[in-house]
């Protein structure tokens, strides 16, 4: 249920959340579950019932801020209380909750907006959009895995008989999972998100849901809803629900793809052009924020692929897997699925995003590399046809196309270097982004992993 923002003025708002209350009473709703994402995308909050909805939307529900990933808050003193203030704008009968509502909370510090809040951060890079006349669409494509845990801990696919070496669009797999992907579904649809698409992915177990698309703040909530849902209906049937970019190294990984456009206050779809020369049905604004992506990727790399394991899925060169279509290379191309961007029908398919991105984080971080590519009307440079799977380190170089980074200490460090996304994303933000996955992978890097036991134990 949709529902307009707030008024300022304190008879209003009451006048408004009271009417909330009566309608979603109706609906049998009694609590409200205060619902933000941390700064590594995971589901937080709180139970609020439904007769202090009214605290929820203008003071918020309070947290102890230093408990919060991400928010560098002091332990004490006013900025160590986060507040997650409700949006009314959020707010979704839970369907396998009965009885709740989701309402989805933007972060308030010492009555301001927190600037490491991932919503509100995605909610100043839409601001700035607006300014230019713009707001930003987006299709998320989630990929997943249903795993099992097997008796000595060890996780494993969640189907025992998907065992196919080239297991996309398999019958057999997809429809021994139909009771799982109906409910799923079903639940899906009841929350509003219009699902049109099922599919069996290219690893055993893997499967991908497709949604409508929505404004960039909405479908950063839907894919919230979407996690938070298909966790619990997981739950039900004794699986793991996994967003993991790479929970086997001998099989594809999940990616969270991003089919971007923009719109006009006319309604219009300005990425658009039919008589495009080149083909890609791109305008003038669709090349120039493609030129701000493709210029940014480096740095947008720590945002779109947030983990260590994200780079064992960004690799260059043959996977373990033997089959990917993870990005590895800086380019762009038409239907091209081996390229960081993908043109199709008028829009761009941003393919750097794992499953483990905050999506909110990510497309803050979009908007800002487009908008630059727009206000310095940045070059996309030439579109490559070739399959870049193809190619040879050598040939690769000749051609001037540049990779990704290959670990998270690089793509950070490409990040702290960028001064465009530190300056829209926010100092404050950045630093502790920064500090954090840093630390990610120094803990990373100090853990001795059963590889190399195996490959030095006895060695020397």
């Amino acid at each position: 249920m949709k529902h307009r923002s707030l008024p300022q003025h304190t008879e209003s708002m009451t006048a408004l959340t009271e009417a909330l209350r009566v309608q979603l009473a109706a609906k049998g709703v009694r609590y409200l579950f205060a619902q933000f994402s941390d700064i590594h995308g995971t589901p937080r909050g709180k139970i609020v019932p439904l007769e202090h909805i009214e605290a929820l939307f203008n003071v918020g529900a309070g947290f102890a801020g230093p408990s919060i990933a991400g928010t560098g808050l002091p332990r004490a003193g006013v900025r160590a209380e986060y507040y997650g203030r409700g949006d009314p704008d959020g707010v979704t009968v839970i369907p396998w909750m009965p009885g709740y509502a989701r309402v989805v909370c933007d972060g308030y510090v010492a009555g301001q907006p927190f600037a490491l809040c991932p919503r509100q951060l995605l909610r100043k890079q839409v601001e700035r959009l607006a300014t230019h006349g713009f707001s930003l669409n987006a299709g998320i494509e989630p990929e997943f895995f249903l795993l099992q845990r097997a008796d000595d801990g060890r996780l494993l696919p969640a189907d025992e008989q998907d065992k196919l070496e080239k297991p996309s669009y398999d019958y057999k797999s997809l429809t021994r999972q139909t009771e799982f992907i109906t409910d799923l579904v079903d639940t899906l649809r009841a929350c509003d998100l219009d699902v049109f698409q099922i599919d069996h992915e290219d690893a055993n177990s893997q499967f991908e849901i497709n949604y409508r698309y929505a404004e960039a703040l909405r479908a950063a909530d839907d894919l919230m809803l979407f996690k938070m849902a298909a966790h619990s209906v997981a739950e039900e049937y004794g699986y793991i629900f996994s967003m993991m970019p790479k929970p086997f190294a001998d099989r594809p990984g999940s990616g969270l793809h991003f089919h971007l456009s923009l719109n006009d206050a006319a309604g219009n779809a300005p990425f658009a052009d039919t008589l495009d020369p080149a083909g890609h049905g791109l305008s003038k604004i669709g090349l120039a924020f493609m030129g701000g992506l493709l210029h940014h990727a480096p740095a947008l790399t720590a945002l779109c692929a947030p983990t260590v394991n994200s780079y064992k899925r960004l690799v260059i060169g043959e996977s373990l897997s033997g089959s990917t279509w993870a990005p590895a290379h800086i380019g762009y191309g038409f239907n091209n699925r081996t390229t960081v961007a993908r043109t199709v029908a008028g829009r761009i398919e941003w393919r750097l995003p794992d499953a483990s991105a905050n999506p909110y984080i990510a497309l803050a971080g979009v908007i800002a590399a487009g908008l630059d590519g727009i206000e310095r009307d940045l070059a996309a440079g030439t579109p490559i046809d070739d399959d870049l799977y193809e190619l040879s380190p050598a040939e690769l170089k000749r051609r001037g196309i540049s990779t990704l980074p290959q670990s998270l200490r690089e793509a950070v460090a490409a990040l702290e270097a960028d001064g465009v996304l530190r300056e829209h994303l926010g100092n404050e933000f950045c630093d502790e982004f920064v500090h954090l996955k840093r630390m990610e992978w120094i803990e990373f890097s100090r853990v001795v992993h059963a590889w190399e036991v195996e490959r030095y134990s006895d060695r020397f």
